[in-house]
């Protein structure tokens, strides 16, 4: 543990990194900005107030359909998926050919986004849930720490694909999870699975649906994000 007493941090750039449990006490926050992944799995207390519960409902505000992402049962996961099938396809129409490869700050560019979405896709739902032997596309963009992990990149083609052939893999991921959601059942969402970066942590298919509808919101949030970000 560190103390930083009156450190001047202004301006400091925190990448991956466990700032949890980390206690700030007369600190000039302001312009800061926090992108926490995991924030809706703890608490965030500014000022003495968790506004953990704040962020969630105004992002459900701005984004209609993402407070469906935790549904339980069939049917509630059929309509949580068609909301996000309906967000990603208004916001694919929007973006313009020349800037599907544009990258804001070291961010994934919006075609990586789609990529990595189809890795989500092969970890959650083929690997975990169907328990396919070899689940990855060679077109899936993985995370940034995988191959320092020690997982295997060959899978994976090191050079860039057309963006014609993103958007039909991607098509073809999201029909997927279409298709299993269109027959999976109240006990089929019981079944225990094996979370694929960490076997010994419990899931189930349904927890493995709700880690794919997260994926799905947050990264289409990050996209937004940066097309906002180009476009200002």
């Amino acid at each position: 543990m560190k103390d930083f007493t009156d450190a001047d941090l202004s301006g400091a750039r925190f990448v991956r990194a466990d700032l949890s449990e980390a206690v700030l006490r007369g600190v000039d926050v302001n312009g800061a900005e926090i992108e926490a992944p995991w924030l809706f799995d703890g608490t965030l207390v500014v000022n003495g107030v968790d506004v953990v519960p704040l962020v969630d409902a105004e992002l459900n505000r701005r984004f209609p359909g993402r407070a469906e992402r935790r549904a339980a049962d069939p049917e509630g996961l059929r309509a949580a998926w068609a909301a996000i099938e309906r967000t990603w396809a208004a916001t694919v129409e929007r973006v313009p050919a020349d800037l599907v490869d544009v990258s804001v700050a070291g961010e994934w560019s919006f075609a990586q986004t789609l990529r990595h979405l189809v890795m989500a896709t092969d970890t959650w739902l083929r690997r975990a849930i169907l328990e396919v032997a070899e689940p990855f596309h060679p077109l899936g963009q993985p995370n940034i720490e995988y191959e320092t992990d020690g997982y295997d990149m060959a899978v994976f083609q090191a050079e860039k694909p057309a963006y014609a052939e993103v958007l039909e893999v991607r098509a073809g991921h999201v029909a997927m999870v279409r298709d299993f959601l269109a027959t999976v059942t109240v006990d089929d969402l019981t079944v225990a699975r094996r979370n694929p970066w960490n076997p010994q942590h419990p899931e189930t298919t349904l927890s493995c649906l709700h880690t794919i509808l997260e994926e799905e919101w947050e990264h289409h949030r990050y996209a937004v994000r940066d097309l906002d970000a180009i476009n200002s």
